[in-house]
């Protein structure tokens, strides 16, 4: 049986072109996330973003997937430097794209925001959620838990119409034989991240997984690296993975990392790879098998 591989990165936080942050942009929300980049910028550093792409393009993984957080501002002008980088990775074909929180920190409500994007979100040319792309062995579920929030919040919401879609595909016999791969970019299980950063809707989620199943769920938004599950049927276990920002330098306290996932069957292993104080490039950080976790 053949190996499919799939590569998982987040959280990029692309460095603000110019003209991304504008006067009229100290009325919203945007101008306590420009006060916030003034400090994470000295985190958040594009030649180790340039480094981990770079690692992950020789690997040659079958698919990416990038759970989120492009973006600072959400501003136009960012929305569309963020597909100029989309571009310079590849084939859309062949990256998936969840969006985040600050990719909806301001602005319009809607998900056509992210219209600028839609060949990295599906292949239905669509920018509605969720959204099914069947990849050799696998199906990917890819979620949009990016929404507007009241100042000092970082929260998602799925929705309860993201939510019915969710719940009618996975259950489509259509993808019953294929791998199940749910991508968003705030962690569905518990005590992830703090409840002013949590999934507000993720009760209902679990309870979707629960009933249907699934075979891997992949998030971002914690900025570190998190190894967690989630109830699936019949007393089984989905096994939830998260990275850090793939921008974080080497001296924070989450440095960036990338995860290689190895599918074959619905046997999963994973190597992680990322950056390390006091070492140039990338290298290998650890791998393991998600029946380790899931037992």
């Amino acid at each position: 049986m053949s190996i499919y591989r799939i590569a998982h990165l987040s959280d990029p936080h692309l460095p603000p072109p110019p003209g991304a942050f504008r006067w009229k942009d100290v009325f919203t929300k945007r101008l306590l996330s420009r006060i916030a980049w003034r400090r994470k910028r000295k985190v958040h550093r594009p030649e180790v973003l340039a480094a981990l792409v770079a690692d992950l393009k020789a690997a040659g993984p079958d698919h990416v997937v990038i759970s989120g957080d492009l973006t600072n501002f959400a501003s136009r002008t960012e929305i569309a430097a963020a597909r100029t980088w989309l571009e310079s990775l590849g084939n859309p074909t062949d990256f998936t794209v969840s969006p985040g929180n600050h990719d909806a920190l301001a602005g319009s409500a809607e998900v056509e925001r992210f219209a600028t994007w839609t060949p990295w979100l599906g292949d239905n040319g669509a920018t509605d959620f969720p959204q099914v792309r069947v990849r050799g062995p696998v199906a990917i579920f890819n979620l949009c838990s990016a929404v507007r929030t009241a100042p000092h919040l970082a929260t998602g919401r799925l929705g309860e119409e993201q939510l019915s879609r969710l719940d009618a595909l996975l259950g489509d016999p259509t993808y019953k034989n294929l791998f199940r791969l749910v991508t968003l970019h705030h962690p569905p299980q518990k005590g992830a991240v703090a409840k002013r950063k949590e999934l507000e809707d993720q009760a209902e989620l679990r309870k979707i997984l629960a009933k249907h199943g699934a075979d891997l769920v992949l998030h971002g938004h914690a900025h570190e690296s998190l190894i967690g599950s989630v109830p699936g049927p019949n007393g089984a276990v989905i096994p939830v993975l998260g990275v850090p920002s793939a921008s974080s330098g080497p001296r924070g306290h989450s440095p960036a990392r990338w995860h290689m996932i190895e599918i074959e069957g619905r046997q999963v292993r994973v190597v992680a790879r990322g950056v390390e104080p006091d070492r140039e490039g990338l290298s290998e950080l650890g791998r393991y098998t998600l029946t380790d976790i899931s037992g």
